[in-house]
């Protein structure tokens, strides 16, 4: 999960894709970057950290030009910020291209080896999105004329790449001299949108993003998504062009979104991601209805954020008081995409803090978006009890989540998961609560598709554990948990040494 960007405008962008990063951060606290062109040149600046804290004053002076495009980066598990991972991406042959992606090649590794054995091209790190980026400069070389470009051209290199990539990708990339192009894969399964506004002196301006709030923040008019396999080319006078690239393209957009990635106040494809999670509420309390009415719960209390309107719907249904239970720390970072699970424990207690007022002599029931670790959950529920709670019930508006994601979201690991070949009861039990109540996954399909009945299909593979490219199978799944495995290893080892070096300047 990254947040991408891109911008062809009448004036500078440097602003419009800052301000439009900030909207997206939620979405990556890793890194950020930020590439904007001038003409036929590149001015380019990214770092790691929080969007504010890689962009001062001098480096948004040097950022000069009318298109461009940015990308806020969430590290895959155990990995951390490497300057050289961060993105954009740049390579200057036989194009200066830059690329920004969210998502994840499911055959990296497979077209490292094309792109050394017969395209000829050096791929320096370990990120997918740097063999996606020469995967597109080769088959831009391989289909040009006289090293000419046209969008004709731009189109067919798009189509090439849908045949050798596999996996999740939505794309925004600048090709030096020519504009922004944009493409989203034959599968659809990460979001990508588009919109545009008609400026005072004529002509229309357009931004690319992953969510629609950064179009509606900034001013633009949300257009449409980018249809799975599609290709967008806007060039530097601002002449629009598309062009479906893969023949056989289906929409499965991947269904974790709507539960906790994306912003609530965004729409992708079609569905109003704030009545997605009000829907799930209606379900889970009909749920609770049928096979919990036993339990005799005194209020409901959202763990904040994302699962506040499917509690606040959840309560309406079931007739029971909603209260605020835990007030949240807004300066720390998203727990579920940190790296190293030393780091997300430790977090959790600086993250929420309980209102014991809500909590003393009640037998509660916690509403969350989804478990995914438990530690989180484990940590809350025992937060619950030391406010005094009676009892502690604990609903989930997902279902459990007993699969590895393979298509940019961190959770890779099968026994990382807690769900994974535990029942109910044991999650429980692990979790310390009295209670356990998960959404059933055809309660949520049909929540989110209630939303806009034209998507016949979601990716909910970390769930079902079919995965739609169909390419994913046991072997591939074993050797990307043992990296990942080193991965987190490596990240703890690096948090502990972090603290370390912090209690020593402290003695110093």
């Amino acid at each position: 999960m990254c947040g991408i960007l891109g911008v062809v405008a009448k004036g500078p962008v440097n602003q419009i894709l800052y301000d439009g990063l900030l909207v997206l951060q939620h979405r990556g606290q890793d890194a950020a970057g930020i590439v904007t062109a001038d003409g036929a040149s590149f001015h380019m600046h990214k770092g790691g950290g929080m969007v504010r804290d890689v962009f001062r004053t001098r480096n948004m002076r040097a950022l000069v030009g009318h298109a461009g495009i940015a990308h806020t980066r969430y590290p895959t598990a155990g990995s951390a910020w490497s300057a050289a991972e961060s993105q954009p991406l740049y390579v200057n042959s036989p194009f200066g291209i830059v690329l920004g992606h969210n998502g994840n090649l499911t055959n990296s590794e497979e077209l490292k080896g094309e792109l050394f054995r017969q395209d000829l091209r050096h791929v320096n790190t370990n990120s997918d999105s740097e063999v996606l980026l020469n995967v597109l400069a080769h088959e831009l070389h391989a289909n040009a004329t006289n090293y000419k470009l046209d969008p004709a051209t731009i189109f067919a290199a798009v189509s090439a790449v849908h045949r050798r990539c596999r996996g999740a990708y939505a794309v925004v990339a600048m090709i030096a001299g020519y504009g922004l192009l944009a493409f989203r894969d034959p599968y659809g399964i990460r979001p990508l949108v588009f919109g545009r506004i008609e400026t005072d002196e004529g002509g229309a301006e357009y931004q690319i993003a992953s969510e629609s709030v950064a179009l509606d923040t900034l001013g633009f008019e949300l257009v449409r998504d980018v249809a799975p396999g599609e290709a967008i080319f806007i060039d530097l006078d601002g002449n629009f062009y598309s062009r479906q690239c893969a023949p056989n393209s289906s929409l499965n957009p991947c269904i974790f979104e709507f539960v906790y990635l994306a912003r609530p106040d965004s729409v992708i494809d079609g569905i109003s991601v704030y009545e997605t999670r009000l829907r799930m509420g209606e379900s889970l309390a009909d749920k609770i209805k049928r096979h919990y009415g036993h339990l005799d719960i005194d209020v409901v209390i959202p763990i904040p954020d994302s699962s506040r309107p499917a509690a606040m719907e959840l309560s309406k249904r079931l007739n029971l008081p909603y209260r605020e239970g835990f007030i949240k720390n807004r300066y720390i970072g998203r727990t579920f995409i940190m790296p190293g699970q030393a780091i997300r424990r430790r977090s959790v207690r600086q993250k929420l803090n309980a209102i014991a007022m809500e909590f003393k002599d009640k037998n509660v029931l916690l509403v969350d978006d989804s478990i995914v670790r438990g530690n989180t959950s484990s940590e809350i529920v025992q937060m619950a009890r030391e406010a005094g709670a009676r009892k502690v019930f604990f609903a989930s508006a997902a279902p459990p989540v007993r699969f590895p994601n393979v298509y940019g979201i961190d959770m890779p690991t099968r026994d990382e998961l807690i769900a994974n070949g535990r029942s109910e009861a044991e999650v429980a039990a692990q979790i310390g609560c009295d209670e356990l109540i998960y959404q059933d996954l055809e309660g949520l399909t049909a929540a989110v598709r209630s939303v806009n009945p034209k998507v016949k299909r979601f990716e909910d593979s970390c769930f079902s554990g079919v995965y739609v490219t169909g390419d994913v199978t046991r072997e591939y799944l074993d050797v990307v948990e043992a990296q990942r495995r080193d991965g987190a290893k490596q990240a703890d080892m690096v948090a502990a040494a972090t603290q370390l070096d912090l209690g020593l300047e402290l003695v110093d």
